[in-house]
């Protein structure tokens, strides 16, 4: 399940990173601190995505049959 989890996180990961950013970046209000809260936010959103990962790795393994 962890080789799933991973290859998941990647995908999710990368998406949730790049929503965060793009959060950051349309809010007029944060343009001054753009440089500094760009790679935080990075994180954030990929740290967020495990979670989901490990989630959805738990549903394919269900859905298909598969309990190693």
């Amino acid at each position: 399940m962890l080789k799933i989890a991973i290859l998941v996180w990647i995908v999710l990961g990368t998406t949730l990173a790049g929503v965060a950013v793009m959060t950051v970046l349309s809010i007029p209000s944060l343009s001054g601190q753009d440089m500094r809260l760009i790679p935080i936010a990075a994180g954030i959103g990929a740290v967020v995505a495990i979670p989901f990962a490990l989630y959805i790795a738990k549903r394919i393994m269900t859905i298909t049959g598969k309990n190693a």
